[in-house]
C-alpha cells in the first residue's frame, strides 16, 4: 500500500477491526443483554449496516457507507446524556451504556473493546 493509500475506517478504528468486534459480539449466547444490544446496535450503525443511529434514531443519507467521525461522537454524547438521565431516574439504562461504550470505543475515548 503506497502512503497515499488510506486504510477504510469507522472513527479511529481500521474498518476489519471493527467487523471483528461486531462479529465476537453476535457470537455471544442468546438471550442477548440490553447492553449486548446496545453495542450492536452501535456498531451496526457505525459500519453503516443500519440506517437510524441507536440513539437519536437520525437517519443517513442513503448515499453514505457510514457515519463520518463527527456523527459518532455526536451520538456518543446523545448516549452519555440519555445514560446520565437513565441513572437518575432509576430506569434501565444498559442498552444506553452498551451505546455509549462501542461508540467512545470507535471514537478512540477509550481502547476498552466492549
Amino acid at each position: 500500500m503506497s502512503s497515499d493509500e488510506t486504510v477504510p475506517a469507522v472513527g479511529v478504528r481500521p474498518l476489519d477491526e471493527v467487523f471483528a468486534a461486531l462479529d465476537k459480539v453476535n457470537r455471544r449466547p442468546r438471550p442477548w443483554t440490553g447492553f449486548e444490544h446496545g453495542v450492536l446496535g452501535a456498531y451496526r450503525w457505525a459500519a453503516g449496516a443500519q440506517v437510524a443511529a441507536p440513539v437519536t434514531a437520525a437517519a443517513m443519507a442513503m448515499a453514505t457507507t457510514g457515519p463520518c467521525h463527527a456523527q459518532l461522537l455526536a451520538e456518543c454524547q446523545a448516549a452519555a446524556v440519555g445514560l446520565h438521565r437513565a441513572r437518575a431516574q432509576g430506569s434501565d439504562h444498559r442498552y444506553l451504556l452498551g451505546v455509549h461504550r462501542a461508540l467512545a470505543w470507535l471514537c478512540g475515548l477509550h481502547e476498552d473493546r466492549p
